[in-house]
C-alpha cells in the first residue's frame, strides 16, 4: 500500500464514529464522581487544587471504563496513586529544566513499555503522562505539590468508592463475555446446518477464558452461573463440528443430514436461551421445540455409529449448559477457580514483561523510544513557541502514539479534529459568556459527561469533549483565557505531527513479521494435532491436559497472526515474500488443518479404551514436519511435509483399525500441503 492511501485509510478510520450501545448510568455515575471532587476542592481550597483533583478523578474514571477483567476499584485507585506520584514527582523537578526534561524521557520511556503488560496499563500510563504535563504547572511550592498529590488520589479514592457503592450491573464484563461464548457457539451451529466446514472464530472462547481468572477477593463473590458454562461451551464446539462433517460419517443430503440440521438448529436456540439467561441474570427460558428436538428417541433411529454418539454427547452437554446457567445464590467453590495475581503481585510479572521487550527487534521497545523522544521533542518546541501553555503538543503526542501504525496515525488526525471543534466551542463559551469559576466547573463536568458517554464510539468524537473539559476546568481561574483557539490547535497539530513523523522515521512494521507470525501458528497447531494423534495409541479420555494446553497455545497463535494481518494491511510497506492472496490462502489452510484436528480430538477414545498403536508414529511424524515447516516459513523456503507423506502413504495399504484416524491423517496432509502451494506462489513472485 503506498503512503498516499495509507494515510486515506487511517485519516477514515480516525474520523470515523461508531455506533455503540451508550452506558448513561455508568457515564453519569463517573461524572458524579467527578463534581463531586470539583465542588469540595473549590469550596475549600481554591481553583488550582480543584483543577489538580479534578484530572485525578477524570483519568481514574477512565481507567474504570478499559476492557480490563480486574475489578473497577482496583483500576481507579491505581491510576489516582501512579498519577499523584507521578505529579508530585513532576514538580520537584519542575524548577530544573533538566531534571524536568531527564524525568520526563524516564516517566514516558516507561508508560511506552508498560504496553507489553496490556492495552490497559498502556493506556493508563499514557493518560498519565499527558495529564502530568498540565498538572505540574498547578502547585506553587512543594506543600502545595503534595496537597495536590493527595487530592489527585482522593480523586481517585472517589471514583472507586463510586463504584462500590453505586454498582452498576455487578460482573457485567464478565457476563457478557461468558454471554459471547455461547452466543457465538450458537452462531456456528447455525452456520454448520448450511456449511458443515465452517470456521469458527476462538476469539469470544478466549476472552471468555480470560473474563474466567479471578482474584482471591473475587473468587468469594462470583455468582454461580458464571462458573462452568465456559467450560462446557469449549467442549460443545468440537462435538458440533464432528456431528455437521461429512467425513465424520453423514451424508450431504437425505434423512441423516436434515436430522443433523434439526439438532443443530436446536442446539443454537439452547445456546442463545443460555447466553440470555446468563447476560442478565434471569432463569434460563427453554425453547420447546428445540427441546423436543433434542428428546425426541428418532436420533437413535436415524443416526448410526459416531454421528449417533456426536448427537448423545450434544445433548448432554446442552443440558449441563442449561443447568449451570440458572442464577443461584451461592457462588462457586474456590478450589475450582482460575486465579488472577494482585496488583501488588502483578508487579515482578510486569517488570518482567518489560524486561523481556528490552531487544533491538521488539515493537514495545521501539514505541518506548519513539515516545519519549516525541514527548521531550515537543516539551522543548512548545516552550520555544512564543504561544504559551506549550504541554498541548508533548500531551497531544503521547496520547495518540501506539505500538503500531495505524492506530497512532487514525489517532493523530482524530485527535486533531477533535481539538479544533472543543476547544473552538469551549472558548467561545469562555470568551463570550465569561462564566465564572462554578459555572466553569460545571460546563466542565457536563464535558467530562459526554466523553465518558461516547469514549467507545470514536476517538474523534470522545476528544471534542476532552478539549472542551480542559478548557473549562483551566478556565476556572482564569488560565483558559490566556491562550487563544488558533495556539491550542497548532500546538495540538504540532503534537500530532511529531508523532507521524517518528513512526515514518523509527517505523515498527508488522509486514515484515508475517511469515514469523504464520510459522508460530503453524508450529503451535502442529503440536496440537501431534498431542490429539498421540492420545490415540495412549488413550486417557477427552480430557487431556497436554491436548488442552495445545489448543490455547494454537489459538493464541492464531489470534496473533490475524491481528499482525489486520495491522500490516493498512502498512505503506511493499510485502517482503509474503503477498496478501499468498497470507489468505495460507490462514484458510491452517484453518482447515486446526478443523480436522479438532473433530480427530471429538473422538478421542475413552479411558481404558484400546489403544491404537500406529497413531504414535503419525504423532511424531506431525511434530517433526510442522516443526520444520515453520522453520522453513521463517526462512522464506518452501515447507516440505516428507515425515508425514511417509507415514499417510505406508497406512494405504493397511490403515490403523479406527474409522478416522487415517482419513483424518490425509485430510490434515491435504491441508498441509495447501500452505505450500499458498507460500510458493508468493515465494516465486519476489
Amino acid at each position: 500500500m503506498s503512503w498516499l492511501r495509507a494515510l486515506k485509510a487511517t485519516s477514515r478510520s480516525g474520523l470515523t464514529v461508531e455506533r455503540r450501545p451508550l452506558e448513561p448510568v455508568i457515564a453519569a455515575r463517573a461524572a458524579l464522581g467527578l463534581a463531586l471532587v470539583v465542588g469540595f476542592s473549590l469550596a475549600f481550597f481554591g481553583p488550582a487544587v480543584a483543577a489538580s483533583s479534578a484530572f485525578g478523578a477524570f483519568q481514574a474514571a477512565i481507567a474504570t471504563f478499559q476492557r480490563s477483567w480486574r475489578p473497577r476499584p482496583t483500576l481507579a485507585l491505581a491510576s489516582g496513586a501512579s498519577l499523584a506520584v507521578s505529579t508530585f514527582i513532576g514538580y520537584l523537578t519542575g524548577a530544573h529544566e533538566v531534571l524536568f526534561l531527564a524525568l520526563l524521557l524516564s516517566w514516558t520511556f516507561v508508560s511506552g513499555l508498560a504496553w507489553a503488560a496490556g492495552p490497559t496499563a498502556g493506556i493508563i500510563a499514557s493518560s498519565n503522562v499527558a495529564i502530568m504535563l498540565v498538572t505540574v504547572t498547578l502547585p506553587t511550592s512543594v506543600a502545595t505539590a503534595a496537597g495536590h498529590a493527595a487530592m489527585i488520589f482522593a480523586g481517585g479514592v472517589v471514583q472507586a468508592a463510586l463504584v462500590v457503592l453505586l454498582p452498576v450491573r455487578r460482573w457485567g464484563a464478565q457476563r457478557d463475555a461468558l454471554a459471547d461464548a455461547l452466543a457465538a457457539e450458537a452462531d456456528y451451529a447455525r452456520r454448520l446446518r448450511h456449511d458443515p466446514v465452517a470456521p469458527f472464530d476462538p476469539v469470544p472462547l478466549m476472552t471468555a477464558r480470560s473474563a474466567a481468572a479471578v482474584t482471591p477477593r473475587q473468587a468469594r463473590r462470583r455468582p454461580a452461573e458464571l462458573h462452568g458454562a465456559r467450560g462446557l461451551a469449549e467442549r460443545i464446539r468440537p462435538v458440533l463440528a464432528s456431528l455437521a462433517d461429512p467425513a465424520v460419517g453423514v451424508p450431504k443430503e437425505g434423512p441423516e443430514r436434515d436430522r443433523v440440521r434439526e439438532l443443530l438448529a436446536a442446539a443454537a436456540s439452547l445456546l442463545d436461551a443460555a447466553a440470555h439467561a446468563i447476560r442478565h441474570g434471569e432463569p434460563v427460558t427453554l425453547p420447546a421445540p428445540a427441546v423436543a428436538a433434542l428428546r425426541t428417541p428418532d436420533t437413535g433411529r436415524i443416526l448410526s455409529g459416531p454421528a449417533r454418539r456426536a448427537a448423545l454427547r450434544l445433548a448432554a452437554l446442552l443440558g449441563d449448559v442449561v443447568e449451570t446457567a440458572e442464577p443461584r445464590t451461592e457462588t462457586s467453590p474456590r478450589a475450582a477457580t482460575r486465579t488472577r495475581p494482585t496488583l501488588v503481585r502483578l508487579a515482578p510479572v510486569v517488570a518482567a514483561k518489560m524486561r523481556a521487550e528490552l531487544r533491538p527487534d521488539s515493537p514495545v521497545l521501539r514505541h518506548a523510544v519513539r515516545v519519549s523522544a516525541v514527548t521531550a521533542a515537543g516539551y522543548l518546541l512548545g516552550a520555544v513557541l512564543p504561544f504559551g501553555h506549550g504541554y498541548w503538543a508533548p500531551m497531544a503526542s503521547v496520547m495518540v502514539m501506539r505500538p503500531d501504525f495505524s492506530q497512532t496515525y487514525a489517532r493523530s488526525v482524530a485527535r486533531f479534529g477533535g481539538t479544533l471543534v472543543g476547544v473552538a466551542l469551549a472558548t467561545a463559551v469562555v470568551q463570550g459568556a465569561d462564566p465564572g469559576t462554578y459555572l466553569s466547573a460545571a460546563l466542565a463536568v457536563l464535558s467530562a459527561f459526554g466523553m465518558y458517554l461516547l469514549m467507545r464510539s470514536g476517538y474523534a468524537a470522545s476528544q471534542v469533549f476532552v478539549s472542551a473539559y480542559v478548557v473549562f476546568l483551566l478556565a476556572m481561574d482564569g488560565a483558559g483565557l490566556t491562550q487563544t483557539v488558533r495556539d491550542r490547535v497548532l500546538l495540538t497539530l504540532v503534537g500530532g505531527l511529531l508523532a507521524m513523523l517518528a513512526y515514518a522515521v523509527y517505523p515498527a512494521w508488522e509486514t515484515p513479521r508475517l511469515r514469523g507470525r504464520l510459522a508460530d501458528w503453524l508450529a503451535a497447531v502442529g503440536r496440537y494435532a501431534a498431542a490429539v494423534a498421540a492420545r490415540y495409541a495412549d488413550p486417557v479420555g477427552p480430557a487431556c491436559p497436554d491436548v488442552r494446553e495445545a489448543l490455547l497455545d494454537t489459538r493464541t497463535a492464531r489470534v496473533a497472526w490475524q491481528e499482525a494481518l489486520a495491522r500490516a494491511t493498512h502498512e505503506p510497506v511493499r510485502h517482503r515474500g509474503l503477498s496478501h492472496a499468498a497470507a489468505e490462502q495460507a490462514e484458510d489452510a491452517l484453518a482447515e488443518f486446526g478443523r480436522v484436528a479438532m473433530l480427530m480430538e471429538a473422538h478421542l477414545p475413552e479411558r481404558g479404551a484400546p489403544p491404537v498403536p500406529p497413531a504414535a508414529a503419525l504423532a511424531e511424524a506431525l511434530r517433526r514436519a510442522t516443526e520444520r515447516g515453520a522453520k522453513e516459513v521463517r526462512e522464506h523456503r518452501e515447507p516440505q511435509w516428507d515425515d508425514l507423506r511417509e507415514t499417510v502413504a505406508a497406512w494405504s495399504a493397511d490403515p490403523p483399525d479406527h474409522f478416522l484416524l487415517h482419513k483424518g491423517s490425509v485430510l490434515l496432509l491435504e491441508a498441509l500441503d495447501e500452505v505450500t502451494v499458498a507460500l510458493t506462489a508468493s515465494t516465486r513472485a519476489r
